[in-house]
């Protein structure tokens, strides 16, 4: 068993305790970002909007969101890592997101409105809360273990979500059987879970693993205000770009390919039921791609270990362009489907290998800081994407001319990752470490 874990990233029980808050903040990630609100929005609250119009306004939604995000995740972090506090700004984050998650609860029919305004905060919570768990990563795996320990992250949030939404699923195909009046009830119940599951499986997170020891800069002390340090923190390592040059081209290629995955993750849905692909259909391969997901993720990290995780990345960039442009031609369930199935291949261990590959070049003490610029480059680019598919949505009547847009993210990533140096961004790290 033991040497089971530890090919999976998960033989130490920090490291099963940082994991788990993947299985905890996942629902959010699978029910409402991916798989029931799109729907909802489009035909619930959405239905006193124009029918051409309610794919646009969720673009929109989902953009407002991240800006808030890319605003001040740099600085939160920066201010995280000042007052030792990151489990602090986590549980905060958490309980922000499943405050939002419940919200949406109350989002009925025609009120698209207040269910935008929910999922802003429910987003914010997700996103936010990100930065300061993936910025514990670097203190609780060790530089051999990190590909397999991210991957681990992600594949457990496989199980967690997907488990959820196998349940959500049955209620909203068969309602009456579960004591809901309609899809529509049983769907906002399926929100109040998603809070209810969100809160208790951070509970592992905040027990398990030790929060890093706080490290003061040169002139900082300990009473200083941790909003200003924050903010100088994050102007003098733009200052320092010069040193960091490798790790931020690779945010600069992360910021446009991430923001294509992003893209396709948060309007499937909604592309699905604008060209009449049935929700049963859609929620259903939503649900495999969690199933899938679980496997191909473990196995990304095995293949990371061969390949690199550089390398790794390309491979999924490349499954990413054929199913955008393929999702062009979509029109039938079964394209659906095929479509899910390959980004469940590819989609989790993208992301993780992307996440441990910026662990690595990372210093350690100023891990949040640069955590929150990962996440504005996420962010920022995610805004981008649905900026992007809504403005093409609504030129072109419709959401095929959007998808194939995003073939442009895709390669424009890959082109930018060839110019990053791994080994001399984590020399860079480990330089400035060491100094006092």
């Amino acid at each position: 068993m033991t040497r089971w874990l530890e090919r999976l990233g998960l033989h130490r029980k920090e490291l099963r305790a940082w994991a788990s808050y993947d299985w905890a903040n996942s629902a959010f990630a699978t029910t409402i970002m991916g798989a029931l609100l799109p729907i909802y929005y489009l035909s619930v609250s959405g239905t006193n909007l124009p029918e051409a119009d309610r794919i646009a306004y969720w673009g929109y939604t989902q953009a407002v969101a991240l800006l808030i995000i890319a605003l001040t995740s740099p600085f939160l972090g920066a201010a995280a890592d000042f007052l030792g506090a990151k489990k602090k700004f986590l549980a905060a984050y958490a309980l922000i997101g499943a405050t939002g998650s419940f919200l949406l609860f109350f989002a009925t029919e025609g009120n698209w409105l207040f269910a935008s305004a929910a999922f802003v905060i429910g987003n914010i919570g997700f996103a936010s809360g990100n930065v300061f768990y993936e910025s514990l990563l670097p203190h609780v795996a060790r530089p051999s273990e990190i590909d397999r320990v991210s991957t681990a992250g992600y594949a457990i949030g496989y199980i967690g979500g997907g488990l959820l939404l196998a349940f959500q699923l049955a209620w909203t195909m068969w309602p009456e059987s579960f004591g809901f009046a309609d899809a529509a009830e049983a769907t906002r119940w399926a929100f109040l879970s998603v809070a209810l599951w969100w809160v208790v499986f951070t509970i592992p997170i905040l027990r398990g693993v030790s929060e890093p020891e706080r490290r003061l800069e040169s002139g900082e002390s300990a009473a200083m205000n941790p909003l200003r340090v924050g903010f100088t923190r994050v102007f003098e390592t733009f200052a320092e770009i010069r040193q960091y040059r490798h790790l931020f081209v690779f945010l600069l290629a992360f910021w446009f390919y991430n923001d294509g995955i992003n893209t396709i993750i948060k309007m499937a849905a909604a592309y699905g039921t604008e060209i009449g692909i049935g929700s049963s259909h859609l929620i259903g391969a939503l649900l495999l791609v969690q199933f899938i997901g679980i496997p191909a993720t473990f196995a990304y990290g095995a293949l990371a270990a061969r390949i690199g995780a550089k390398n790794g990345i390309y491979l999924a960039l490349i499954v990413y362009t054929g199913i955008s442009i393929f999702g062009y031609f979509m029109s039938e369930p079964w394209h659906f489907w095929v479509l899910a199935t390959a980004i469940a291949l590819v989609q989790g261990g993208s992301q993780a290998l992307s996440r441990s590959l910026f662990t690595t070049m990372v210093p350690p003490s100023k891990s949040s800081e640069f955590f929150g610029f990962y996440s504005v480059s996420g962010k920022f680019g995610n805004i981008i994407g649905p900026l992007v598919f809504a403005i093409v949505a609504d030129w072109t009547g419709g959401g095929r001319l959007a998808i194939l847009s995003l073939v442009f993210f895709f390669v424009v990533g890959a082109v930018l990752l060839t110019q990053v140096d791994v080994e001399e961004g984590r020399e860079a790290a480990k330089f400035a470490e060491a100094r006092p």
